[in-house]
């Protein structure tokens, strides 16, 4: 009895029954001592996103502000909503949301299946070197600059162009692609698609490579073809990080990045081409209008994150995936 006692009083640490358990700094103290290594190489990953990400942050209030560089952020005059409310009055308020919606549509409904498909393909090829070979190629357009990738589009779709060649090679006419408002998404989406098809390939890839092989080997034994094999084990293997590339894919609906389109388009394709991200760079870089470019910026984020939500809260509703 007297032995039992003194047991417990040990394995409590004398507290009646609960563990004494170390202040919480000394906890962290000596995590940090036991992996201060990896910390060293988590650090300028953090400083990047304090730095870069979240500093800036401080610089929206000029959004409700008429902001002049050198009277600064606080000496600046506050003007409430009146920024986001000239941009919802604007004539290109309803363009700029069409455009960016349909770019960002086109590239959901064509652009986001091709990484998957991509993946399912190659992952059917056995014979190693050619798999190898085909997956370098496809990255490479990946690491090629968004000038020369615009530049190389130019010369394709020009009048005297690859596609246009070949268009008169089949007794057609040829097209001023770049000069016609109704090709520029086409243009646009499909150039996406070939320059980001391998790179957003990799993550299903690893997706697949972490399915049990076993379930495969008792496919195969139970008589299953490589077509059922993919359709009824590799399929629902990748399907939660399908889901969850999907729920960021809707956190980007109305972002498109204004690099590619800057370099592509013209005044006579901006019926289609301008989106919020240009409208953006023209108000603030080349006018000089900091706060309404900022609080159309805001607006677009804000919309962004709302649809970020959304989406995870539905896939939380009809599946067992989610972000959070």
């Amino acid at each position: 009895m007297q032995l039992s006692k003194r047991n417990n009083i040990e394995t409590s640490g004398g507290t009646g029954g609960i563990a004494a358990q170390p202040p919480y700094w000394r906890q962290l103290h000596r995590d940090l001592r036991r992996n201060k290594y990896i910390y060293l190489m988590a650090l300028p990953v953090v400083a990047y996103y304090i730095i870069f990400q979240y500093f800036p942050i401080y610089g929206i209030q000029i959004a409700f502000r008429d902001y002049s560089p050198s009277a600064g952020f606080l000496n600046s005059p506050f003007v409430g909503l009146k920024h986001f409310l000239n941009f919802f009055d604007s004539y290109y308020f309803w363009r700029l949301i069409k455009n960016t919606v349909m770019i960002n549509f086109y590239e959901l409904i064509f652009g986001f299946p091709m990484p998957i498909l991509f993946a399912l393909l190659l992952n059917e090829i056995r014979r190693s070197w050619f798999k190898r070979t085909v997956q370098t190629i496809s990255y490479l357009p990946h690491f090629i600059s968004v000038v020369i990738i615009a530049g190389m589009i130019t010369d394709f779709v020009a009048r005297d162009g690859l596609i246009n060649q070949f268009i008169t090679l089949l007794g057609g006419d040829a097209i001023p692609f770049l000069q016609k408002a109704e090709w520029f998404r086409t243009i646009y989406v499909g150039s996406g698609i070939w320059q980001g098809l391998g790179w957003s390939t990799i993550i299903y890839l690893a997706a697949i490579s972490n399915i049990d092989p076993t379930l495969y080997e008792a496919a195969t034994v139970d008589g299953a073809g490589r077509f059922r094999q993919a359709l009824h084990i590799t399929i629902p293997g990748i399907v939660p990080i399908v889901i969850i590339m999907l729920i960021l894919q809707m956190g980007y609906m109305m972002s498109v990045g204004h690099e590619k389109i800057i370099l592509l388009y013209n005044p006579i394709t901006y019926e289609t081409a301008d989106v919020i991200s240009t409208y953006v760079f023209r108000k603030g870089i080349l006018e000089a209008n900091y706060s309404f470019s900022t609080a159309v910026s805001l607006f677009n984020s804000v919309i962004n994150f709302a649809l970020l939500i959304l989406a995870n809260n539905i896939s939380r509703r009809v599946s067992e995936t989610s972000l959070w």
